[in-house]
């Protein structure tokens, strides 16, 4: 008597297992952002084995995570469309933190320093977005001049960072905050920033 082939796995099953297996990775670093590759595939529900099947170490999954949340991020970039600097700032932080707050610990790995180089190259359209509507403040003079828009265009990011970093995604005002220190390391003053929200609110309702 013949003995019957294995079945295979279906294809939407290993699918499954790795969006499974990103979703607890994500979860577990949350609480732990050192967790071993045994703790996210107990996380899982799978075995070290199987988690092995899916990705070569933990770094390659860490990369998928980062990878993940840049596509995310860089397609909001790829939406904006607002003609006012300032404006087009303020609604561009306010999008990529709910966004951050969605997928916090891919933000705070991309954010990293272990993990620049291969940021820059996976956010490299958010942040050509960026100093373009830097540039455009720059050149109609609602955004500082005192310094070159790639050079303003990063400080801006390094305090998108901190604030990934040092707010309370959860907070109800962490968006406000996040948003008034971009527009205040862009060059307006807080006056400025006040009038800028209170004239488009939806800005920070939608968030």
């Amino acid at each position: 008597m013949t003995t019957p082939a294995p079945l295979r796995r279906p294809r939407k099953d290993a699918a499954a297992n790795r969006a499974g297996i990103l979703q607890a990775a994500a979860t577990t670093l949350a609480l732990d952002p050192s967790a071993s590759i045994d703790q996210i595939a107990r996380a899982a529900g799978l075995s070290r084995r199987a988690l092995y099947g899916h990705f070569d170490d933990r770094q390659a999954l860490l990369t998928e995570l980062i990878a993940a949340g840049a596509q995310r991020f860089n397609a909001i970039a790829s939406s904006l469309d607002e003609p006012h600097p300032p404006l087009a700032l303020a609604r561009l932080t306010a999008a990529l933190w709910t966004e951050a707050a969605h997928v916090q610990v891919a933000a705070a790995l991309a954010l990293d320093e272990s993990h620049l180089e291969q940021t820059a190259t996976a956010l490299a359209p958010l942040r050509r977005a960026l100093v373009d509507v830097v540039r455009a403040g720059q050149d109609d003079g609602t955004l500082r001049v005192d310094m070159a828009a790639p050079t303003l265009a990063r400080l801006i990011e390094e305090t998108a960072r901190a604030a990934v970093s040092r707010i309370d995604a959860s907070s109800p005002i962490a968006t406000s905050l996040a948003v008034r220190a971009v527009l205040s390391i862009a060059g307006l003053s807080w006056r400025e920033s006040e009038a800028l929200l209170n004239a488009h609110p939806d800005v920070l309702e939608a968030n």
